[in-house]
């Protein structure tokens, strides 16, 4: 591998690669013997074609087949790059919020937990998220990542982290069982549970999902006490809609900043709520490219979609500890053109697909 190659995976976090040179670096880096994973040195024995010669620019990505699927069952291990050396600096092992089968595995180390957590808080500090504010999430913690950059962002953007523990595939279960019942008593419960923080605590920040903000949203008290405590809101998780986001924005907390994210743990991480947006635009997300690159495709020739125009999003992971080109995600959206100098799409008015992978999705509170 020469060192130029190793230079671009390594870029500062405010410098952005070429998205082609970049391509041709995470080809040499995962494809070399001495440099790749278990899991990608053997799943090159039967590409039918060789990376480090046959990809050499973005567009060659669509040569690869979507194996995210296969992360169900591969040992944690066979994934970390042997360029990392014998003790790799691992976050943690983490996995897919199970709505479609059994879970998919990803190892989070830190050079890119950090690379999104700079990038991140850039994006808070353009949006208004004032610094040094503690915060409080409800967010899925345990396997789930998005627990892990709960904690991070909160403790480098802010000081304190609070959180109440959610469980998605819990909810997710009952409501597939029929006892919707049961999932209503469990969300009042996590919705009770976060008052008692809002109540005791100075919490400047809080994260939360939509259908969460929604019942927190009935509770005149707990209005009241957001308006009078909270400067900013975070949600992500499921989708909110257009009016909700206007409703929120304009109404129920219209003197606190909010702001969306739209992530999977297929990601590793997020896109970031594009800053400047009006109350009435539509909710633009933008990644973290080009290690993260959107399309947004028809889902049978996977050709992309015009401008406005909807379709499934399909997604590319390129950095130096993960690779997953050509993941075609659970989501529909709507094309939009990225910011000038961006690359690939930027993607508005996420909602699920009825059907992933032959199962039913359901949403529930994440």
């Amino acid at each position: 591998m020469t060192l130029d190659l190793t230079r671009i995976l390594d870029l500062p976090s405010d410098v952005r690669p070429d998205p082609d040179e970049l391509v041709r670096a995470a080809m040499e880096w995962h494809f070399h013997p001495d440099t790749g994973s278990r899991f990608w040195l053997e799943r090159a024995k039967t590409l039918g074609f060789d990376p480090r010669r046959d990809v050499t620019t973005h567009a060659d990505l669509a040569l690869f087949p979507n194996v995210a699927a296969e992360l169900r069952a591969v040992p944690a291990e066979d994934l970390i790059p042997r360029g990392y050396g014998r003790n790799p600096d691992v976050v943690g092992i983490f996995e897919s919020g199970g709505t479609t089968g059994a879970p998919k595995r990803v190892v989070l180390l830190r050079d890119w937990l950090d690379r999104m957590l700079e990038w991140s808080n850039a994006q808070l500090d353009a949006h208004g998220f004032r610094r040094g504010a503690n915060w409080l999430g409800t967010v899925p913690s345990g396997p789930h990542i998005v627990g892990e950059y709960f904690r991070r962002s909160a403790t480098t953007h802010g000081v304190h982290g609070f959180s109440v523990d959610l469980d998605p595939r819990w909810v997710k279960r009952v409501i597939a069982e029929g006892r919707a019942a049961e999932a209503n008593a469990y969300a009042e419960h996590v919705v009770d549970q976060a008052a008692e923080v809002l109540r005791s605590q100075r919490i400047g920040v809080l994260t939360i999902t939509p259908p969460l903000l929604e019942r927190l949203a009935r509770r005149e008290e707990l209005v009241d006490l957001v308006n009078s405590k909270v400067h900013a809101i975070r949600w992500g998780g499921t989708q909110m809609d257009a009016d909700s986001r206007f409703l929120y924005k304009t109404e129920v907390f219209p003197d606190i900043v909010l702001s969306g994210n739209y992530g999977s743990t297929m990601i590793l991480g997020f896109a970031g709520e594009r800053p400047g947006l009006s109350d009435t635009d539509p909710c633009v997300f933008d990644p973290l490219g080009p290690y993260v690159t959107f399309s947004v495709v028809d889902p049978q020739s996977l050709k992309p979609v015009g401008y406005g125009e909807r379709g499934r999003v399909l997604v590319h992971h390129l950095s130096k500890s993960f690779l997953l080109p050509n993941n075609l995600e659970r989501d529909l959206a709507t094309r939009v053109e990225p910011l000038d100098g961006a690359f690939g799409d930027s993607v508005a008015d996420i909602a699920p697909v009825l059907r992933f992978e032959n199962e039913p999705v359901i949403e529930g509170v994440y």
